[in-house]
């Protein structure tokens, strides 16, 4: 897990649509950067309604949000379309960048050991900077918390 102070890493992920998009291209602005399991499962996508519920709050706070899961391109489309979510969603198809920000963790579930994405948020400022790391968030409550630590 990546901590609070530091230089959050530069990546470089495929967007609903195929487009590369990068942590740099948000310079200047805030980023909520959330990883997440699964479109279309119920947790993912109340969390994933609450951010959109939110999104007028977010850019009143010059924060973007960035929602990324190892989900297929044509998923996301097909998740954003459905939901209305009017931001944008990444594809980590390989967990590297999950991994790389301590999202992709040993889980058990019903006895069974296996590795999976573990529900985790970062606020990070204007400058790359890690303001926040949020681990093993809750899906309903978690976009209202990041707003409110925005203030």
């Amino acid at each position: 897990m990546l901590t609070e102070h530091t230089k959050a890493p530069d990546f470089t992920l495929p967007d609903m649509h195929g487009n590369p998009v990068s942590l740099a291209d948000f310079a200047g602005k805030k980023v909520v950067l959330y990883f997440y399991p699964k479109d279309n499962t119920s947790g993912c996508t109340k969390q994933a309604c609450a951010f959109a519920a939110l999104y007028n709050g977010f850019a009143e706070k010059n924060a973007v949000v960035i929602g990324v899961s190892r989900d297929s391109a044509a998923s996301h489309k097909k998740f954003a379309e459905k939901n209305n979510l009017p931001f944008i969603l990444l594809t980590d198809a390989d967990a590297r960048v999950t991994d790389l920000y301590g999202a992709w963790q040993e889980k058990t579930m019903c006895g069974k050991t296996s590795m999976g994405v573990v529900r985790t948020t970062y606020i990070i400022d204007e400058q790359g900077m890690i303001e926040k790391v949020m681990p093993k968030v809750k899906a309903d409550t978690n976009p209202q918390d990041v707003l409110r630590f925005l203030g």
